[in-house]
């Protein structure tokens, strides 16, 4: 089979297409095989090692999430039926004609859904409804989503939007992903490459500033949201796009003023299978409702993952990019 490594830190161009055997699946686990996979921004910085969470030393392949179909099945395994048609996290060895996945992880693809799209009902999706819900957002809060057009960012918009808030920002870095976020429920937009953009932020509010931040970004973003709370405002920090490694550090003198401060990952759901099963619901009814729309920006062969990695370092995308085996 195919698989896409990196085999030195460094820019696009180290993913290079690999042989390589068929993974055999242990215990607890079941092997995929790949219809569509959804590049995670995190997969470009675990390439140039500086992912904050973790990196693999290379050769390595990066994780993704995995739309395919179940072809072997590990000891241990219940409840899998060879041939499902299934989307998963893939933690690392994503990019490649078959995967090992974790039985737990799976979640049924509805049966007509795009390939591409369902890359978005595993993780992106996930962590955007416990994003959301971390944020105990109420009917009329303002919100302000920062990276409102990326793959989890563009899904947040809409599910701000889909529980009642009541005035949502989108925040981006261009023109274009501002218009994306607006089409799909933002009201208004502000571009944090910017300066002032946070003085936009206040100018849009009337001078009060936001009931609530969804901060997937870091670096100086994260501390200057925090100074746009009103008092009881949260901000959910939930990924280090610009900060890599670097994550934000807060003071209490920031947050005074009764400010909530709170960071969400994955790793908090690992192994509650109960909140999985509840969100892969929630997630799945939004989409087949039509609450939520998951955009695929483009799809592209497998063989272009360097091509994939330069768009989204270019930060040019509108929504997810796919690779397609």
């Amino acid at each position: 089979m195919r698989i896409v490594r990196y085999r030195e830190f460094g820019p696009p161009d180290v993913l290079k297409v690999e042989e390589a055997e068929k993974p055999d699946p242990g215990p607890g686990m079941v092997r995929l095989r790949t219809e569509a996979i959804g590049v995670n921004f995190a997969g470009l910085q675990e390439r140039q090692g500086i992912f904050y969470a973790h990196h693999s030393e290379p050769p390595a392949c990066p994780g993704g999430d995995v739309v395919g179909f179940v072809d072997a099945i590990g000891p241990d395994v219940t409840g899998v039926t060879a041939g499902a048609r299934v989307a998963s996290i893939i933690f690392k060895d994503s990019y490649a004609d078959h995967v090992l996945a974790r039985a737990r992880d799976l979640v049924p693809v509805p049966a007509g859904m795009d390939a591409g799209q369902a890359t978005m009902i595993s993780s992106p999706a996930q962590v955007g409804l416990e994003v959301v819900k971390a944020a105990r957002i109420q009917p009329g809060d303002t919100v302000l989503v920062h990276a409102a057009a990326g793959a989890i960012g563009h899904l947040v918009v809409q599910m701000v939007r889909a529980l009642g808030a009541g005035k949502v920002i989108a925040a981006a870095n261009s023109a274009a992903k501002l218009a994306f976020a607006q089409e799909l429920g933002a009201d208004t937009g502000v571009d944090y490459s910017r300066e002032g953009w946070d003085e936009e932020v206040r100018r849009i509010t009337g001078g009060a500033g936001v009931d609530v931040v969804l901060d997937s970004v870091g670096a100086d973003i994260t501390t200057r949201s925090i100074a746009l709370l009103r008092p009881y405002g949260r901000l959910v920090f939930y990924g280090s796009a610009s900060g890599g490694k670097q994550l934000p550090s807060v003071s209490m003198e920031e947050i005074a003023g009764v400010r909530y401060v709170t960071h969400f990952t994955m790793a908090a759901l690992d192994g509650d299978l109960e909140a999985i099963e509840e969100g892969v619901r929630t997630v799945t009814e939004m989409v087949l409702s039509g609450k939520v729309r998951p955009v695929v920006h483009t799809e592209l062969p497998l063989t272009e993952a360097a091509k994939a990695h330069q768009l989204m370092e270019d930060r040019a995308q509108l929504g997810r990019v796919v690779l397609i085996p």
